[in-house]
């Protein structure tokens, strides 16, 4: 059977990156194609400070220039679409954060065989659990719940091993035309921007998978 790559970038600061995560995994659950994920990064707000002082209704205030009530009542929506999926999304927890750091941690996890373990603990810690995922202590303590060397991790990422492999993701982000995340890209053929239902993401699936057989 032909094996199917799909290349996604995303922040962990993205809500709709999470929510995209389990519809892809619910259309693989309805298939049986071979899969192999690669995440890549990409920064939403890269000008975000490690410690924001405020919540993420203020940030989104001055990020987006919207209004507060208006922000609330997205937020509120975003947190019932997450509830959808099953994940309790809990914004009013949520310490928000420069992304850099996890970025540079998923990499390192990449290279020793704990990409999306550590890609699902840090979108649980960031979005449900209210941790803060920008600092590297934090980060360490993560990766060594998904198996992680916590001495070795903790060096590879105060040296920035892996800030260099982050520059590139998001360079080659935008040489493919990607302003927004996620966006999930099959045997970098078919594209798919957004949290798509799972059905769309059979379909392309199924159309990867064709090619592929011709």
């Amino acid at each position: 059977m032909a094996s199917i790559k799909i290349d996604i970038w995303s922040d962990i600061a993205c809500p709709w990156c999470f929510i995209g995560k389990r519809r892809l995994e619910a259309a693989l659950a309805q298939t049986d194609h071979e899969v192999e994920i690669e995440y890549h990064s990409f920064e939403l707000a890269p000008d975000t400070p490690t410690d924001f002082e405020g919540s993420e209704v203020d940030f989104l205030v001055k990020h987006k220039g919207m209004p507060a009530e208006q922000v609330q009542q997205m937020l509120d929506q975003v947190t019932q679409i997450a509830a959808d999926e099953g994940l309790t999304y809990d914004f009013s927890a949520l310490q928000h954060t420069n992304t850099r750091k996890a970025h540079e941690a998923l990499h390192y996890a990449k290279v020793h065989g704990k990409q999306s373990e550590l890609k699902e603990r840090l979108l649980r810690a960031y979005f449900i659990e209210g941790k803060h995922v920008g600092r590297i202590d934090e980060l360490v303590k993560l990766g060594t719940e998904v198996g992680l060397s916590a001495e070795d991790f903790s060096q590879a990422l105060a040296s920035e091993t892996y800030a260099n492999d982050v520059t590139q993701d998001i360079e080659k982000a935008r040489e493919m035309g990607i302003s927004g995340v996620p966006f999930f890209a099959f045997n970098m053929r078919f594209g798919v921007a957004g949290a798509q239902s799972p059905q769309t993401f059979i379909d392309v699936l199924n159309r990867a998978v064709e090619e592929v057989g011709d």
